[in-house]
């Protein structure tokens, strides 16, 4: 499964441009011309546990590419694990391969933070999970990294019959951050959500682009997207939805909604349902605008200053996706993480 094209650090020529179709928006080789010197391993103590320290569970952490521990996992019965992908480079690159794979039946909690301490690192990580019949696993992803770096994400995801599905990807830009997501989904009442928030700054970007393929009849998907621009930020959403042959009784829903608060901040949005099957139930929705003026007269009227109402205002439209998220207090770490940015 790769509708997506593959990329190798070490390898140039495989930097994707504009002239291919699914890095359209994210021109790649336009800031990456050579293939970056790899980076140093870098022997530093791993203090404090991330974003969801709080919440426990097992670390599973890289530096620079390389796992402190092991590459992959599996998991059975029900489990948390904080994956930390870490960078601390400057000027060079490295690729992280993790893979995880959830045992039938298992509950998995997967708490993913990219959390960058260097400066113009290229970042590349590649992530397997595997979804045996009935797991169940929740993956949110937050992302912090500075505006000169360049991280590219990559996650194939691959479910069984009747297994489950959540994500939450918040990504907080970079100077060309992408997060993609290709999920081969069996339909037989597999179940998928793919959400995401991004709340750009500065000249940050960031790309929430994903593939769902419905291979087999009966599955659903569900996604919700929404991102706020701000300055000369650029926010791109690409989600694509396929409904193969055969795939009948598919239900698959598609929502991005993004707001630019600046003259000068860009969203592209690209949502695409391709379908081959004929009993199916798929929509998808796309609508980029600002905030509401009538709403924010309204607040100044009720002495709130203008500042203040555009926050709340900004807040409001965004938790909707974090509202989503079934883990409580992993709902709460992230509506935290999610309020200081904005």
């Amino acid at each position: 499964m790769s509708a997506l094209p593959v990329l190798d650090l070490k390898d140039a020529s495989s930097f994707p441009s504009r002239r291919t179709e699914a890095w359209n928006y994210s021109d790649l080789r336009r800031f990456l011309r050579e293939a970056p010197q790899p980076s140093p391993s870098a022997a530093i103590p791993i203090t404090g546990g991330g974003a969801f320290e709080a919440l426990g569970g097992e670390a599973m952490v890289f530096v620079n590419g390389r796992p402190v521990d092991a590459s992959a996992r599996v998991v059975s019965g029900e489990q948390t694990v904080r994956l930390r992908l870490m960078s601390l480079a400057e000027g060079t690159g490295h690729t992280v391969a993790a893979r995880i794979s959830a045992r039938a039946g298992a509950r998995l909690l997967l708490l993913e933070t990219h959390e960058g301490q260097g400066a113009a690192y290229v970042a590349h990580n590649r992530l397997e999970l595997d979804l045996a019949e009935g797991a169940e696993v929740t993956r949110i992803v937050l992302t912090d990294e500075p505006e000169d770096a360049i991280s590219i994400t990559q996650a194939a995801v691959r479910l069984a019959r009747g297994a489950r599905y959540r994500q939450t990807v918040v990504a907080a830009g970079a100077k060309l951050q992408r997060l993609e997501t290709e999920v081969s989904h069996p339909g037989h009442e597999a179940d998928v959500r793919l959400d995401g928030a991004y709340v750009l700054g500065e000249s940050r970007h960031a790309d929430l682009t994903s593939v769902v393929d419905h291979l087999g009849r009966d599955g659903t998907t569900s996604q919700l997207t929404k991102g706020v621009v701000k300055d000369t930020a650029r926010g791109v959403f690409q989600g694509k939805i396929i409904v193969e042959r055969g795939a009948d009784g598919t239900d698959a829903r598609m929502g991005h909604h993004a707001l630019i608060l600046s003259e000068r901040g860009e969203v592209d949005a690209k949502p695409e349902l391709i379908i081959y099957a004929d009993e199916v139930q798929c929509a998808h929705g796309n609508t980029v605008g600002n905030l509401d003026q009538n709403a924010l007269f309204y607040m100044q009227q009720r002495g709130l200053p203008l500042d203040e109402a555009r926050a709340l205002l900004t807040a409001a439209f965004l938790m909707e996706v974090v509202d989503r998220i079934e883990h409580e207090a992993a709902r709460e770490t992230v509506r935290t993480w999610l309020t200081e940015r904005l």
